[in-house]
């Protein structure tokens, strides 16, 4: 059966109840990421939107099998509402249906005349990256890690580079020297995220966000965004903030989401003016990875952020996640692909995979 669509302004999201139920059924489909939910998505529409967004609700029959967030780019293309707060695009759908016939289904009218329908920032653990056909393809966006929680420490230790814990060993004998007290504190109640949210901002516009504007701060749509995140997780006991002190000194945060075993690192900041001697943010991370292994309670840790060179220091696992592009014609591909340079003329034969 065809997917009947239903064009909605975004805020429809947030304004019916009944379509937000809907939305996190789905997401649950896909592993429920807290991220995703209904009410983290409608959060950051207020607060990052354009105003253009529109909520894409697909049937078959009576049943709803897929929701989007999309908004237009350009001329005759959509892509996901993608703020760079939210790890993956802004859709759920039916774990079976697949990502190129929905997109492709979107480009045949939902949209008025469309040629082009953009998934972003897609995870292969939760959508199969399917093959390039006539018309669709993909392309890589980052690698990211993660960490499953597994064993003891001891041997999860053990497995990790000699350098790495030559240099943990190194810094904590220094920090006993020198009379330095560590301490990590854990902030799980709504009460706490306003403050923890405010704590984080001060450490982070003291570094190099400040100067790019990316910093958190109370006032800004940065702040505002993550409090109302958080305060909402913390209301189900989904929000957990770490923070790590040298004496009465925070020197690094970071702040995190749980559901269902998976902790979710939405963000990390340390503070730059510690001595280049110590790592803050990593004695935090073998903090707390110490204390996940014990407990039993996290299977595992994800990142969702661009693989760097520290988190290889870390986890060996990595994977890619990906954009994924339809279009109305193949012709429409090929004269993409021309515009990028990957083809000599529009009329040259389509994708090897076609």
């Amino acid at each position: 059966m065809a997917i009947e669509w239903q064009n909605c302004p975004a805020s429809a999201l947030g304004d019916d109840p009944s379509l937000s139920e809907a939305w996190d059924r789905l997401s649950a489909e896909r592993e429920s990421l807290p991220f995703l939910d209904a009410k983290v998505i409608s959060t950051a529409l207020d607060v990052f939107g354009a105003g253009s967004e529109r909520l894409l609700v697909g049937r078959r029959g009576k049943t709803i099998v897929a929701m989007l967030v999309l908004l237009p780019q350009g001329r005759f293309r959509w892509i996901t509402f993608q703020p760079s707060q939210i790890p993956l695009g802004a859709w759920v759908s039916e774990g079976k249906l697949s990502a190129v016939e929905l997109s492709r289904s979107l480009c045949r009218g939902a949209l008025g005349f469309c040629l082009a329908v953009s998934l972003t920032q897609i995870d292969p653990r939760l959508t199969p990256r399917e093959a390039d056909t006539a018309a669709s393809e993909t392309v890589d966006y980052i690698d990211t890690g993660w960490i499953d929680i597994s064993g003891s420490f001891d041997e999860y230790w053990a497995a990790r580079g000699k350098n790495l814990r030559q240099n943990m060993r190194k810094q904590r004998n220094r920090l006993a020297a020198e009379g330095i007290a560590t301490q990590m504190r854990e902030y799980t109640a709504v009460a706490d995220m306003a403050g923890a949210i405010a704590r984080y901002g001060r450490i982070e516009s003291i570094g190099w966000k400040s100067g790019q504007g990316t910093a958190i701060h109370p006032d800004n749509d940065q702040g505002r965004f993550y409090r109302a995140m958080f305060e909402s997780a913390a209301a189900r006991n989904e929000a957990i903030v770490f923070e790590y002190s040298f004496g009465d000194q925070v020197v690094a945060m970071n702040l995190c989401l749980l559901r269902a075993g998976v902790l979710i690192v939405l963000k990390t900041t340390y503070d730059e003016s510690v001595p280049s001697t110590y790592s803050p943010a990593f004695l935090l991370r073998q903090d707390e990875l110490t204390e996940f292994f014990g407990e039993g309670k996290i299977k595992r840790l994800e990142y969702y952020g661009r693989l760097m060179d520290w988190h290889t220091k870390w986890t060996d696992n990595k994977r890619t996640l990906f954009h994924l592009t339809a279009y109305r014609w193949p012709i429409v591909k090929r004269l993409a692909q021309w515009r990028r340079g990957e083809k000599t003329a529009p009329s040259s034969p389509g994708h090897p995979a076609e």
